[in-house]
């Protein structure tokens, strides 16, 4: 149970990092892009600066900062409503909320195959972005890393509050 919580608990930290990093571009981005717009309507159009694929960069940096945010935290994502468990046991509630996270298990493996198909499918093609020509097949594989770690932290919660249960809870609630 410790090395499952341990390695969770890495994983959330790595999820983190990278959700914590792209906020820091997508914010760098969007503040340089406003800042360039008004330095462009204050000099009357003679200073043309701008960022260029300023909504692409944020786009994709956003689709990053959430699928890592949620991977990050999952064992935290359910609402659990008392109207229907308050006179449930509280190994059983620990128990019956990991047995939920299965479905978070199953939707990081469909995203993440369908993630990596699109990804095969544009490098073959050669597909790229539209204004910057970043190369799809990248974005969508990082992407889909992502979600296979959502599907893998799931998983060590179904199995930590499957299996390794206590009474008085604490496994989701670290």
């Amino acid at each position: 149970m410790q090395a499952l919580s341990f390695v969770s608990r890495q994983l959330a930290r790595l999820c983190l990092l990278v959700a914590g990093l792209a906020l820091l571009a997508l914010m760098g981005v969007t503040i340089t892009d406003v800042l360039l717009r008004l330095v462009f309507r204050l000099s009357g159009g003679a200073l043309n600066w701008g960022v260029v694929g300023s909504v692409e960069l944020v786009r994709y940096l956003l689709m990053f900062s959430l699928l890592a945010a949620m991977a990050a935290s999952v064992e935290r994502s359910q609402v659990v409503v008392e109207a229907f468990s308050h006179g449930l046991s509280p190994l059983f509630k620990e128990r019956l909320g990991g047995f939920f996270l299965v479905g978070f298990v199953i939707l990081g493996v469909v995203m993440t195959l369908g993630l990596w198909q699109e990804a095969e499918t544009a490098a073959l093609r050669g597909q790229v972005t539209q204004d910057l020509r970043i190369p799809m097949g990248p974005i969508y594989q990082f992407a889909a890393l992502l979600c296979a770690l959502l599907a893998l932290r799931s998983l060590l919660h179904v199995l930590l509050g499957t299996f390794f249960a206590t009474d008085g809870g604490g496994v989701h609630h670290e």
